[in-house]
């Protein structure tokens, strides 16, 4: 397991130099598997992306990639497509693919059984994470899933137009053939209990999710017709009817409020593929919940699509991409508006009647909105949709349950996932509230490494991060700093039927391009003290005038009266001008080998 659990280690400083790296929750080096795309190595850009990670495959389409909002290649124009690089290679090598078992190369089966029982509850991304690092060495996992599927909120929370589902399926089986057994349509709280859970397992990871979507105290929020974004999309998802009419008006300015909103625009073909399965499981002489509501599903969906935001289009939490890509599918903004009334006529919504917003954050920054009671707007509306925030159902943990916090999640400790209850850990939403995908993951991991802790288990420590100087590195003959981004390559809106992908992925020239622009921060620019007689000429040759000779006092006042000689890190594009120009060889470039490189 070297380097798996290294997320419980603290980062060395040329690990948290790597921006992209330090951004992500379990600590993928992004900038590692990019620069082995750039030089044609994409079996081993794979292996860098899975080695911390067992979806992959799914983070290379849906994760929200705070890599890339950390990436310092957005310093000079935009960052790197960090997401849509790692698809290209899972697209070659991962599971999907069916083409053979290159992630055993990071993720073999057990070595040996250990004879501790771990049950898991949820079978999302956390419990699913868990699963296969406590699989892996070796404890035996049972996983209890409320619904018939596993997956969680990647299967029922994330519209099929952003994740294929065959792929989802696939990545989930990976996990699965290490030999986890799986209790499908067993709900904590009316199924199984925890307390019994206890007395059958020797350890417990509670990873339920965040699937209640939270209501708005406001006149007419009792109407037919208005719905909770979560639980819209958890219908959808499962083929469930929902009718929403021709008008939808969805509040919230998140990436679930553009998933409810463009999933509404598709609500025809998800009642098809579901009228669909219907009648193919009925030649089978079969019937489910889903398929039989599915027979009733009405073949209509919304046309007249609006996003009503507190917030100016600039202080949406969504993703950029995601705004961009609902604007791209006709879907109306109104921002800087609030809900007032739902406007009723029989007891069914008719509109919204909203007001202007003055202010979302106070001056100390806090979420604080006012508004103009004076300035009242109707929005008309079949359907009203609150994408304003989820829950999870504390009350299925049961009167003998764990300690929950003020914020009605589990409480877990400042540095642990443990509960108050003995040998029983909580991860993902149930703990932290609604987050993402990639931090439902760590948490799956960081809890794995716990419990194997608990039972005795060393988590192997990884070797120390080794810098190993280049002989040569220069960037000279390269346009590196002048490519553009290339855009993630999407199905043209007129194309965008039924619930295909929206985003078709790059092909191997792009793929190239784009991993060119990688400004590869896990180089270093070293000094030698030793040699270096402060002529200030790397000072003079550097494009972006990023090396200064500041008197040492400035640097830190304790340091001896003398010279410094910085460097700005985070505009440095690494070309190595200065190493060439140095005329002791004081300086030079070496490339650090730390966290999620694999062996």
């Amino acid at each position: 397991m070297a380097g798996d659990l290294v997320f419980r280690q603290e980062l060395q400083f040329y690990d948290e130099n790597i921006p992209c790296l330090a951004a992500c929750p379990v600590h993928t080096n992004a900038g590692m598997y990019v620069a082995a795309i750039a030089d044609g190595k994409d079996e081993l850009a794979y292996l860098t992306a899975r080695l911390p990670n067992p979806f992959a495959s799914v983070c290379g389409r849906v994760c929200a990639a705070p890599c890339e909002d950390a990436c310092r290649r957005g310093e000079i124009d935009r960052p790197i497509a960090i997401r849509a690089l790692k698809r290209f290679v899972t697209e070659q090598f991962g599971p999907e693919t069916g083409n053979g078992e290159v992630w055993k190369q990071v993720a073999a089966p057990p070595a040996e059984e250990r004879p501790e029982s771990v049950g898991i509850v949820g079978g999302g991304p956390a419990g699913l994470a868990a699963a296969h690092d406590l699989r892996r060495l070796g404890y035996r996992v049972t996983v209890y899933e409320a619904t018939g599927q596993l997956g969680g909120m990647m299967l029922l929370g994330i519209p099929e137009y952003r994740l294929d589902r065959t792929l989802l399926a696939n990545e989930i089986k990976v996990i699965v053939d290490l030999g986890v057994e799986v209790r499908l349509n067993t709900k904590l709280g009316a199924d199984v209990t925890l307390a019994e859970l206890r007395t059958k397992h020797d350890a417990l990871f509670v990873a339920i999710g965040a699937t209640l979507g939270r209501g708005l105290d406001i006149e007419g929020y009792e109407a037919d017709g208005v719905l909770r974004a979560i639980e819209f999309l958890i219908n959808a998802n499962q083929g469930f009817h929902v009718d929403v009419g021709e008008k939808v008006v969805v509040i919230g300015g998140g990436d679930v409020a553009m998933d409810a909103a463009r999933t509404a625009l598709r609500a025809a073909e998800y009642e098809q593929k579901a009228l669909g399965a219907y009648e193919e499981a009925e030649e089978r002489a079969t019937m489910t919940e889903a398929m039989d509501v599915a027979r009733t599903a009405a073949r209509t969906g919304a046309h007249d699509i609006t996003v009503m935001t507190l917030e100016s289009r600039e202080e949406m939490p969504a993703s950029e991409f995601e705004i961009e890509e609902a604007v791209h599918e006709g879907i109306e903004f109104v921002n800087r508006r609030g809900p007032a009334r739902i406007v009723t006529d029989n007891g069914k919504v008719a509109g919204l009647e909203t007001i202007k917003v003055l202010s979302v954050f106070d001056e100390e920054g806090r979420f604080s909105p006012t508004f103009d009671q004076e300035d009242r707007e109707v929005l008309n509306a079949d359907t009203v949709i609150l994408a304003i925030g989820q829950a999870i159902d504390v009350d299925a943990l049961g009167e003998d349950g764990p300690e929950i916090s003020p914020r009605r999640t589990i409480q877990v400790g400042v540095d642990s996932l443990a509960t108050s209850l003995p040998k029983v850990w909580a991860g993902g939403d149930a703990a932290r509230g609604p987050r993402t995908l990639i931090e439902a993951i760590a948490d799956g991991r960081r809890a794995a490494a716990e419990i194997h802790q608990a039972f005795g288990g060393a988590v192997e420590e990884r070797k120390p991060g080794t810098m190993v100087q280049l002989q040569q590195f220069h960037r000279l003959d390269d346009i590196y700093d002048r490519i553009g981004r290339v855009d993630v390559p999407t199905l043209p809106t007129d194309r965008r039927v039924g619930l295909a992908e929206v985003e078709t992925g790059f092909t191997p020239d792009q793929a190239r391009c784009e991993a060119q622009r990688c400004l590869r921060c896990f180089a270093n620019i070293l000094l030698d003290t030793s040699k270096c007689v402060l002529c200030a000429l790397c000072a003079d040759v550097c494009p972006l005038d990023l090396i200064d000779l500041v008197p040492s006092e400035e640097v830190a006042p304790a340091l001896p009266s003398g010279t410094a000689l910085t460097l700005n890190e985070t505009s440095c594009i690494r070309c190595a001008l200065c190493i060439e120009r140095c005329p002791t060889d004081a300086l030079s470039m070496g490339l650090w080998t730390g966290v999620g490189v694999p062996a």
